[in-house]
């Protein structure tokens, strides 16, 4: 961890290892700063891919390693167990952003990567703005249901940052188990939910002919209130999940 006075004597070299790091350092960065940001960090399910725009792109490896000489390495999944080694035996700071299933852990997150970065106050903005899309996405009383569902047919259950999000649209899960798992495309065909929420269906790389986009549980979908919600919202642990719930709150009675 760099402390705060490090980090405002000089601009930071910044090594991103994947694109959800990418989120958290483009979202911190300050004038000066060297980012050296994974291969997808200007993809169409980026959220921060506009700011991407001038900075250098690298897959992450030991090469990326010796060019961006980094302060400091931020990491969500990125990076094998060599590289991790090799930047161990380096002394590199390594902050890793942990998996959050809630908005709290969220915000940990966020202020965790502050923290790492030397600049405490960097997470402050970003915290006021996830608050704000919470409190705009409605009251969390439930009375309405929903399901999720990937294009690649898979839903979210209990302890996922998605139900989370439900939860804070006023919306209730209809899935069918905790976690993360495959749904019967039968079975919503012929029982559909009285709410579709759709994740990933933007992009159009991922799952192309997966059950989810079946053309008969596209016509319950039809006569049913959807919404899809962003890639770019749903690729990471961050605080832009909540405007994701803010979107959901726009789910139709």
């Amino acid at each position: 961890m760099l402390s705060a006075g490090v980090a405002e004597a000089r601009p930071l070299s910044i090594l991103s290892l994947d694109q959800c790091a990418d989120q958290f350092v483009l979202a911190m960065r300050e004038e000066g700063d060297r980012l050296t940001l994974s291969p997808r960090a200007d993809d169409a399910d980026s959220y921060m891919r506009e700011a991407a725009a001038g900075h250098r792109l690298a897959r992450p490896g030991l090469e990326a390693v010796v060019m961006a000489r980094p302060d400091v390495v931020v990491r969500y999944w990125g990076g094998d167990p060599a590289l991790l080694r090799g930047l161990e035996r380096r002394g590199l700071p390594v902050v890793t952003i942990p998996d959050a299933t809630d908005f709290h852990g969220v915000r940990a997150n966020v202020r965790a990567v502050a923290e790492g970065l030397g600049r405490p106050e960097a997470a402050e903005p970003l915290v006021a703005e996830m608050d704000a899309d919470l409190a705009a996405a409605g009251t969390g009383l439930r009375t309405r249901s929903a399901l999720y569902l990937t294009s690649g047919g898979f839903t979210a259950g209990a302890g996922t940052l998605i139900d989370a999000m439900l939860t804070a649209a006023g919306l209730r899960n209809a899935a069918p188990a905790p976690g993360f798992g495959p749904v019967s495309i039968e079975r919503l065909v012929m029982q559909p939910p009285a709410r579709f929420v759709l994740g990933f269906f933007d992009d159009v790389r991922r799952d192309r002919r997966g059950p989810g986009r079946h053309p008969a549980l596209a016509r319950r979908m039809a006569e049913r209130p959807t919404v899809s919600l962003p890639a770019s919202e749903l690729s990471c642990p961050a605080w832009f999940a909540a405007s994701a719930a803010r979107r959901l709150a726009e789910v139709g009675e």
